[in-house]
């Protein structure tokens, strides 16, 4: 090659890699300092248009959750589900009594989107097999391993839904709903705890206001536990006229709640139990009563990216776990079969750290080359709609639906955020005037990461425009 044309690659390379002006105009408002940035923007399919710190480690915050999702999606297929099973014994009978003989084992398949009433259907259809009584209830966790963390380890806000432990049988993402029902005639809220499981209930009050509301309503919960007795103090001040408002707590462990909710349950649809609900493991040979099938995958992460769900994220991180290496997954084990996943599509995963799939973590690590080159082979799959659909539609729906709502970008880009202490994220594809396609990576760490927000929109808005 001429020295004219390596001046020339040489040209168009450092071109590719500069900010254009309008961005860098943009940038120079937050005063942040640029080391404090790692930014692409690319063509989908095609070149890049700017990179500044692609190969810097970056804290992603929820961000992350899109490479969990996107590695789901491409390992596991759009249509995988989970399923749950109640089992047992290979030769056990039901008398004419409606008795099961031995234990019913309770199979989680670490269905993230387990709900409440997914249980009382699967309970319910056990019962329609003429199964009443029950000697004990084994739950069968063994799909992952050792996972249970401290709620209140990341943040010290144990009670909050977003810290939920993942569990293999997960029900309703272990939180309980504190529904609040306005009584006009004595002018008071009264608290009913949902569901109404044995020893826990609720003290307290919350002070009825005259006039308007005003907003979401303000209350607290206080929870505490002394010899198996949970007490949940509440308190706060409340518009009469805001009517009636949920307020979700964790209560107890997932296996807690688990039993709790079953119990109850089995109740109410005339069943008894003997004995308790414990955990261990179900017989290889173990015959097989009723199942539930979660919904298909791509529901699944559509529920996950648009609303950053963190327990959700992590259960799928698991889910690719057991499903890539094997059932007893660990957060290891699981990473290493995301990092396989992005092997295989030619992915550079040098200097990532995964931790929980969720990015509710102060040491998970991404790069922006990594991520721009996993969103471009997004762009080049036939699952890129699948994914697209998962993500937060800028001024429509999900954690951007109250940005970018002027008539040029509404509607106009898919995007997933990131937000932590000191970390802000911005991912996605945003669709221009001119019908092109754009990926959009950008990180920011830094004590005043807030700052970025006008940055990243700006370079939607002039994405869009293009």
């Amino acid at each position: 090659m001429g020295l004219a044309a390596v001046l020339g690659a040489i040209s168009v390379a450092a071109s590719a890699q500069a900010m254009p002006p309008e961005l860098q105009k943009a940038w120079n408002a937050t005063k942040l300092p640029e080391s404090a940035l790692s930014l692409e923007i690319r063509e989908a399919g095609g070149p890049v248009i700017t990179r500044v710190n692609v190969d810097t480690p970056r804290n992603p915050a929820s961000v992350m959750k899109t490479v969990t999702t996107w590695s789901a999606l491409s390992a596991l297929g759009p249509d995988f589900s989970w399923r749950t099973r109640l089992m047992s014994n290979a030769g056990a009978q039901v008398d004419a009594q409606g008795t099961l003989q031995g234990p019913l084992y309770v199979v989680g398949g670490g269905d993230p989107w387990f709900t409440q009433e997914d249980l009382w259907g699967l309970l319910r259809q056990l019962r329609l097999r003429g199964v009443k009584n029950l000697s004990e209830v084994v739950v069968d966790r063994s799909r992952f391993g050792n996972v249970t963390i401290d709620p209140g380890e990341f943040d010290d806000s144990p009670t909050s839904p977003y810290n939920a432990s993942p569990d293999a049988m997960m029900v309703s993402w272990g939180a309980s709903r504190i529904l609040f029902y306005p009584d006009t005639q004595t002018r008071q809220w009264i608290p009913i705890i949902d569901p109404p499981t044995r020893n826990i209930h609720v003290d307290g009050k919350v002070e009825w206001l005259d006039g308007r509301c005003t907003g979401s309503p303000s209350v607290m919960a206080n929870i505490q536990t002394q010899d198996h007795q949970t007490t949940v103090h509440v308190g706060g001040k409340v518009a009469g006229a805001c009517g009636e408002f949920s307020y979700y707590r964790l209560i107890g462990s997932q296996a807690d709640h688990f039993d709790g909710l079953f119990r109850l349950l089995w109740q109410e649809l005339g069943g008894t139990i003997a004995h308790g609900v414990t955990s261990g493991k179900a017989p290889s040979n173990a015959k097989m009563w009723v199942w539930h099938d979660s919904p298909p995958l791509t529901d699944v992460i559509r529920a996950t990216n648009k609303v950053s769900n963190n327990v959700m994220a992590r259960m799928i991180f698991l889910t690719l776990g057991a499903e890539l290496k094997g059932p007893g997954a660990t957060l290891a084990s699981s990473g290493q079969a995301v990092l396989d996943v992005m092997k295989n599509q030619d992915v550079n995963t040098a200097g990532w750290v995964l931790v929980n799939g969720s990015g509710l973590s102060r040491q998970g690590r991404l790069t922006v080359r990594g991520l721009g080159q996993m969103y471009n082979h997004i762009w080049m799959s036939p699952l890129m709609p699948e994914f697209l659909a998962s993500l937060s539609i800028a001024g429509v729906d999900g954690t951007t639906r109250k940005r970018l709502r002027a008539g040029d970008t509404r509607g106009q880009a898919h995007l997933k955020t990131g937000t932590l202490r000191n970390s802000r994220g911005l991912v996605g594809f945003v669709h221009s005037k001119s019908g092109k396609r754009y990926i959009l990576v950008s990180l920011v760490n830094d004590p005043a990461a807030g700052a970025v927000r006008g940055f990243d929109d700006e370079i939607v808005r002039w994405l869009a425009a293009k």
